[in-house]
């Protein structure tokens, strides 16, 4: 990666300390789920089978996961490098009655998967744009998969290039070192389809694209 685990770890849970996480909360108490995560949900809560296990990477305060197990899957390990979006996350897990069925586990993915068991679904909502370098992170969440991989990341057009360069000059001046990042969606859908994924459904907004992909029967 283009920098170091442990840069990348304490800028990220920097960023999404207890004042934002509180505020993320108060808006999905308030609002429900944001805009990429309610697209996610409204195709995956309706696939038949339903997943039984969910692995939700960079799950912040676990609206995706939340969601999800209304719908009926059975289990979700949620993994962030952020403590107070964990903390969040459980709180609310309690609050709706799922504690039990949600394991939180506080890292990057990339370097505790090893530790994590595979799961029907993985999902990375608004992840890969939080690491400067995406390839190893797929690649890992790839082989967590059993058979469904959603992700949701910033299109690559020049408006939202824009957007993120005065996002990061702001996070810059502020001293808050987290920075986002537009990866290139066709490189991302080569890696996945050279581990065995085919996208089967595929959304965008004005500035994020929404994919979903099914592990190819041959490689499961």
């Amino acid at each position: 990666m283009a920098c170091s685990c442990a840069t990348l770890i304490d800028s990220t849970a920097r960023h999404f300390d207890e004042k934002r996480v509180g505020t993320e909360l108060s808006a999905y108490r308030r609002s429900g789920p944001g805009m990429t995560t309610r697209a996610l949900l409204s195709y995956l809560a309706a696939r038949h089978p339903l997943p039984g296990t969910l692995l939700d990477i960079g799950s912040g305060i676990g609206a995706f996961t939340l969601g999800m197990l209304k719908a009926g899957v059975q289990h979700a390990i949620c993994v962030d490098m952020s403590a107070a979006s964990l903390a969040a996350n459980a709180e609310e897990a309690e609050r709706q009655g799922v504690g039990d069925r949600i394991e939180h586990v506080e890292g990057d993915f990339a370097v505790v998967a090893s530790t994590l068991p595979p799961a029907d679904l993985v999902v990375l909502d608004r992840v890969v744009c939080c690491y400067p370098e995406y390839t190893t992170l797929l690649e890992v969440a790839a082989d967590h998969s059993r058979r469904l991989l959603a992700m949701s990341f910033p299109r690559d057009r020049w408006w939202v290039h824009l957007a993120l360069w005065v996002e990061n000059s702001w996070r810059y001046l502020r001293g808050d070192r987290f920075r986002g990042f537009v990866h290139s969606p066709a490189a991302m859908a080569d890696l996945l389809h050279g581990q065995g994924f085919l996208r089967t459904h595929a959304a965008s907004t004005w500035t994020w694209q929404i994919e979903i992909y099914e592990r190819h029967a041959a490689t499961r």
